[in-house]
């Protein structure tokens, strides 16, 4: 009884999370900033969602989740990753950011 209030209260802030992750990824202004909702907000959403089913599965089988943890993992070091290569990318092509962003005086020149 206890674990399915656990799971229940980690989909709602896993699902609340991503949510806030897409609407950040569509609202942003430019490519810099819409990189936040994504790499950021959703990465914890799916983590919480992760969790939910480690413990769901744990308590209904008896025996650790091994898939959800290899899978947070994953998710945990590619995450990261992905945004910083698309960062790189973006400064590659010279892709202008918004007005008062800040940091763009720390871009180095190639």
């Amino acid at each position: 009884m206890m674990s399915e209030w656990i799971v229940s209260i980690l989909l709602l802030i896993g699902g609340c999370f991503i949510l806030i992750g897409s609407i950040g990824l569509v609202k942003m202004p430019d490519f810099f900033m819409r990189l936040h909702g994504p790499t950021k907000a959703t990465t914890l959403g799916m983590a919480s969602l992760l969790i939910a089913a480690m413990v769901y599965f744990s308590y209904t089988h008896d025996s650790i989740s091994v898939k959800e943890i290899l899978i947070s993992i994953f998710l945990l070091i590619t995450a990261p990753i992905s945004g910083y290569m698309l960062i790189k990318s973006a400064i590659h092509h010279k892709l202008r950011a918004k007005d008062g962003t800040k940091g763009l005086d720390n871009i180095e020149e190639d």
